[in-house]
């Protein structure tokens, strides 16, 4: 078994790039995804679900020139887990995609 996911959704927000140690670049943005279904009175419910995407190097220097909030994109990569203090000391969690690849459709 691997850890692989695949999305196809839409950009929430304008990617964040940041330059990293070691000089390689980081984008970080978010991704909408929708779910469409009829709930026991047959009304028509819709879910969107956000998912946090990290991409690094090169990706990251694509991310920065080509993508835009509202565009959509296909997105494969692995989901991570990782904890961080926040400035109050307090123990906050993350679940994040970590992007190996990234079409733009």
């Amino acid at each position: 078994m691997r850890n692989k996911v695949q999305l196809i959704g839409f950009v929430g927000q304008e990617p964040e790039i940041k330059q990293a140690e070691g000089q390689k670049k980081v984008a970080n943005f978010s991704v909408a995804t929708n779910e469409v279904y009829y709930n026991e009175k047959g009304e028509k419910v819709e879910q969107t679900e956000w998912h946090r995407i990290t991409a690094w190097g090169k990706m990251a220097n694509t991310i920065e020139k080509h993508l835009k909030k509202g565009k959509e994109v296909v997105i494969e990569g692995r989901l991570t887990h990782r904890s961080y203090d926040d400035h109050n000391g307090e123990k906050r969690y993350v679940t994040e995609i970590v992007a190996q690849e990234i079409v733009l459709v």
